[in-house]
């Protein structure tokens, strides 16, 4: 993007927490290394730190307490009003501690991206790090996929690996994942708004060529 040149792309960020994700979604779009502007950054809490981080971004935000609706189906329903208010291009999971209702995800298919901090198909779900220390896995990562119905489920699109080291722990694991988290999944979202990567049928392609279901495999020098 050229200096003076409007963003081309609208992103909606999802999150209930710190929010370090988001913030290196920002870095990107304020850098010009994503061609988009950050619309809005919904929240299902109050009082988190990626609320201050999207203030301090000039950015708008909102809180949608899901306490307050009696059902996961209507607070789906409503977020995905407001979501839409923004005709966002793409919408990022950053963080975002809830399970989405089918209906949810089939209204943004496509455009709906989440990161996982495992190399899926490997741990969906929680305590992914001490799983995999657990096991005595000699790699762990994080992945970048499209959001389906099934938890974790989606497409992969792009992961990223780190050791797993002698007497790891998981804090320590997951603090070496969180730094290449926030290398994947800016990159993946300017794919996303280069129009470089798409799902169809629930199969990836970059630059229309199909990719293998693990996803690309990010490294430093990767020239993608």
């Amino acid at each position: 993007m050229t200096e003076g040149q409007k963003p081309t792309s609208k992103i909606v960020v999802l999150i209930s927490g710190s929010g370090s994700n988001l913030q290196s979604i920002i870095n990107a779009c304020e850098e010009n290394n994503i061609d988009a502007q950050i619309s809005a950054v919904i929240s299902n809490k109050y009082n988190v730190k990626g609320l201050d981080r999207a203030a301090a971004a000039n950015i708008p935000s909102i809180v949608i307490d899901h306490h307050a609706f009696e059902t996961r189906q209507a607070f789906d329903q409503y977020l995905a009003e407001v979501i839409s208010g923004f005709t966002p291009d793409l919408i990022i999971l950053a963080g975002f501690m809830r399970i989405l209702t089918e209906e949810f995800v089939n209204q943004f298919v496509g455009k709906l991206i989440n990161i996982h901090p495992s190399l899926l198909p490997a741990y969906p779900g929680l305590n992914t790090h001490q799983r995999a220390i657990e096991a005595g896995d000699r790699t762990a990562g994080a992945t970048v996929h499209f959001v389906t119905p099934e938890l974790d489920g989606g497409p992969s699109i792009l992961r990223a690996q780190v050791a797993v080291l002698e007497n790891d722990t998981s804090d320590a694991l997951a603090a070496r994942v969180l730094t290449i988290e926030h290398q994947i999944y800016p990159t993946v979202a300017q794919w996303f708004c280069e129009g470089r990567i798409g799902m169809k049928d629930g199969i990836v392609f970059f630059d229309g060529v199909q990719i293998d279901k693990l996803g690309l495999l990010f490294t430093p020098q990767s020239e993608h």
